[in-house]
Parts: structure tokens; sequence; C-alpha cells
């Protein structure tokens, strides 16, 4: 089987910003240290190419200031 690798699109990042716009969340069966939080799509692909993993996208809803939150006791 081969491994995954989980990542997210980041939060606070603007659209036409030259910088790194995917956080690594985890990975699951590969053997493998990751010394950035933050990669480009393309690097994303290469790590996944290189070592036979799956690349997971995670689905992240985004909180609304409107929410109302129930606190139980």
């Amino acid at each position: 089987m081969a491994g995954k690798i989980f990542y997210r699109e980041r939060h606070k990042i603007g659209e036409k910003e030259r910088k790194p716009r995917f956080k690594l969340v985890a990975t699951a069966g590969v053997d493998i240290a990751f010394y950035g939080d933050h990669l480009r799509k393309k690097e994303l692909e290469e790590i996944a190419a290189a070592v036979d993993a799956e690349l997971v996208l995670l689905k992240v809803q985004k909180k609304e200031a409107d929410d109302d939150v129930e606190v139980k006791d």
C-alpha cells in the first residue's frame, strides 16, 4: 500500500502573494521527515512522486464570525 500525505490550504495568505500556499498536516505509511510546514503544490507533488505516496487535500470549513457557539455545562 502506498503512503498518504495530507495537506490543506493555508488561511492567512492572499491570492496573489508569492508565498507557499499549502500546510502539511500529516503523513501515513510513509517513512519521511519534512523540514518545512508550508509548501508549494509543485513541491508536494514532487515529494509524493518520489516516495510513491498519494496526496490528500483536506477540506476545511471556514468559520464565520456570526456562528453561534453552544456551550454545555
